[in-house]
This record gives structure tokens, C-alpha cells and sequence, in this order.
């Protein structure tokens, strides 16, 4: 298994696969996690989530500490990986149950909305190459049980004052892919 620089254990991402895709998300072959997100990284498939209330808010996920890239960082709701044979929707209700503990009967209007090709670094500890879809839903009850092995913290922002005024958030750490969504977004006016 591989191991992050300077750590001899296997990371618990050594354990899991990711699909590699194209510029245009055709899956190619599943590789390893890790090997994914390390060196100048591969090309995968991913997801971001943004989960909205009835009155236009978003709930904001500081990601735990533990997390290898960005952690501490805030992220729109929830992101992850889709495995072989899931689809992004499958991939997103199953994060939003393990993570936050919102089950699909809180919303029934999960759908892609976009999707973004992007590459960004962390710091020595890794890389994101992705092909991420953005997924939206609104939650007709805001009850939440989040789990702390991936979640350190929850803020509902209003979207369009946050949307309209990025800076204003900075001292957040906004997560990068969560930024170029909100910057890509066109919202139903």
C-alpha cells in the first residue's frame, strides 16, 4: 500500500478506488485513491453537494481535521468520490447519511446541475484532479446528525449574500472546488 511522505503507516485511502476519467467524465480504469490524490495526481470522477433550506440558505461542512487535504477547511455540504457502478446521485445520498445524517425522506429534489474539470494542490500533502458534478437539494427538514470523524463544524449562510461576496467569507478557508461551483453557478432566478 502507499504511504503519504514521511508516514509509515497505509493511509485508509490506500484501501479504495476511484475512477479515472477523460475531460469529458467517460470513465477510463479505477485506481487508488491515494495514488489519485498524490504526486502530480490522476484525473477522477467526484462530486460536490450543496444542501439548501426553504429559505435560501446553504449548509456549510467544516471538513474534520483528520482529513489528509483541506481539512479544517469549510465545503459545501458534502463531497466524495462516486465507486464503479454508482452514480453521482447514489454516491451523494449515501455521503449525506454517513456524514450529516440526513436520510433521502428530507428531500426529493436532488439533481447535477453542473460539472467543472479543475486541479488544485494542498500544501506537500496532495493533489485534486477531478471531474466534479455539482449536485442540489433542498432539505424539507433541517434535522442533522453529524458525524465528527468527518464533520468539525455546520453553518446554514445565506447562498446569495455568500455567492455575491465570496471575500467576505475568506476567513472561512472555503474548500476550492466549493468556490469555482459557487463562481460557475447560475441560479434559477
Amino acid at each position: 500500500m502507499t504511504t503519504p511522505p514521511g508516514d509509515e503507516r497505509p493511509h485508509e485511502n490506500a484501501n479504495q478506488d476511484v475512477i479515472a476519467v477523460d475531460p469529458e467524465d467517460t470513465a477510463l480504469e479505477t485506481v487508488n485513491r491515494l495514488e489519485a490524490h498524490t504526486g502530480d495526481g490522476v484525473r477522477h470522477r467526484a462530486f460536490t453537494s450543496l444542501v439548501f433550506d426553504g429559505d435560501g440558505n446553504v449548509l456549510l461542512a467544516q471538513r474534520a481535521p483528520e482529513k489528509r487535504l483541506w481539512g479544517t477547511y469549510w465545503d459545501g455540504t458534502v463531497a466524495s468520490h462516486p465507486v464503479e457502478g454508482q452514480s453521482q446521485e447514489e454516491a451523494t445520498r449515501e455521503r449525506l447519511e454517513d456524514e450529516l445524517g440526513i436520510a433521502p425522506e428530507q428531500y426529493d429534489d436532488l439533481r447535477v446541475t453542473d460539472r467543472f474539470e479543475y486541479k488544485r494542490y494542498f500544501e506537500d500533502a496532495g493533489v485534486e484532479h477531478e471531474v466534479c458534478a455539482v449536485l442540489k437539494l433542498t432539505l424539507t427538514d433541517r434535522t442533522l446528525e453529524p458525524n465528527e470523524e468527518e464533520v468539525a463544524g455546520l453553518m446554514w449562510v445565506p447562498y446569495e449574500r455568500l455567492h455575491a461576496n465570496p471575500s467576505w467569507y475568506r476567513q472561512l478557508r472555503l474548500c476550492p472546488w466549493f468556490e469555482i461551483a459557487m463562481r460557475r453557478d447560475v441560479r434559477d432566478e
